[in-house]
């Protein structure tokens, strides 16, 4: 079995931020979401991953992962213009060969591992299945109908009609008889090949699919919210405490991770929230569910629930929540103000 991990697409949601990044490389927890799925890959001991990628934003990602081996596989990067989930697996056929493999979004997060996943579709030699999960707008997703027996009945993409709320999130499992019911369907609407048409088709071709609900949480991190709620999952499923830095004069509570050569001055950090490597902390508040990167120095500031990107400046901000800052950023107080929301580009400046 193979991977096939996507990271390519334009991220439209997230300019300015996508303008200088791959959506999948923004970071929460101080760790980009695509690390999170390739530590999902590696954990059933797949050997070959095809990492798609954008002609855009390619090479950030080719920086990152590299040849794997921080993650103990092979890498191969496939250019894929943003024609469809279906288009991304045709794309890839040349590496895929007559191969089962999983795909991955790399832009989801789950809070289950794919282990069981592989085993049941080994056990029950399934040519695809599909993961779903209950979501309140299913017009912003592909939509999967099912009958009481739990049988797949209809699959559709952002249904304008009501059919349902079972969401196709971003794991699939296929056998190389996937290539088969691709070559048989044609672009949809939105100009795209689609893999709920690619599914329904194997489905009308008599082959073996399967769905199955998922039992933990998942979260599609294409939007500034998206991000700080994966931001948050994390920090609270997976931070420990652990204060490798300087604390000095400061109060530090509860699950907080400061890394080495941080520096903790006359303030207070309330976890759970990670504080990254070389960032100092002055005269400020930290509160939960926040992430600071590496290189980045707070002043006189208070923030909460924010995702602070590598080698930012904030001084004198009176109160911070909600916010999205990219990497380089520079925020500073102007005037007296109340509490802001940001979602700030990569190497923009601001003054409030």
């Amino acid at each position: 079995m193979k991977a096939l991990v996507l990271s390519g697409g334009k991220g439209t949601r997230l300019r300015p931020l996508t303008f200088t990044c791959a959506k999948q490389l923004i970071p929460v927890a101080n760790k980009p979401i695509l690390g999170y799925v390739l530590d999902q890959v590696a954990a059933i001991k797949i050997e070959d991953v095809g990492v798609i990628t954008a002609p855009e934003t390619g090479q950030f990602v080719k920086d990152y992962v590299a040849d794997g081996s921080s993650w103990g596989v092979n890498v191969t990067y496939i250019t894929q213009e943003p024609l469809g989930l279906a288009h991304a697996v045709k794309t890839a056929r040349g590496f895929l060969g007559p191969d089962s493999f999983v795909m991955c979004l790399g832009d989801n997060l789950t809070g289950q591992g794919l282990e069981g996943f592989v085993k049941r579709f080994k056990s029950e030699h399934l040519d695809a299945l599909i993961i779903l999960k209950e979501v309140e707008t299913p017009s912003s997703f592909g939509i999967a109908q099912l009958d009481e027996k739990g049988n797949i009945v209809k699959l559709a993409e952002k249904p304008k009609t009501p059919m349902g709320n079972l969401a196709i999130i971003g794991t699939y499992l296929f056998s190389s008889k996937v290539h088969q019911a691709i070559e048989r369907i044609q672009p949809s609407w939105r100009g795209e090949l689609e893999i709920t048409d690619a599914i329904q088709e194997m489905i009308n071709m008599g082959f073996n699919v399967k769905a199955e609900i998922l039992n933990s949480w998942w979260l599609d991190t294409g939007k500034k919210d998206d991000i700080l709620s994966a931001n948050a999952k994390i920090l609270d499923e997976y931070i420990q405490r652990e204060i490798c830095g300087v604390v000095a004069n400061s109060t530090v509570d509860g699950r907080v991770k400061v890394e080495s050569e941080a520096q903790i001055i006359n303030s207070v950090v309330r976890g759970p929230c990670i504080i990254g490597k070389n960032v100092l902390v002055e005269n400020s508040f930290i509160g939960p569910y926040t992430s600071v990167g590496d290189g980045s120095k707070i002043s006189r500031s208070n923030l909460e629930y924010c995702v602070v990107q590598e080698n930012v400046v904030l001084s004198d901000v009176e109160r911070m929540e909600d916010s999205l800052i990219g990497k380089n950023a520079r925020v500073s107080r102007n005037q007296r103000c109340r509490t802001i929301k940001l979602h700030v580009g990569d190497y923009s400046e601001v003054e409030v």
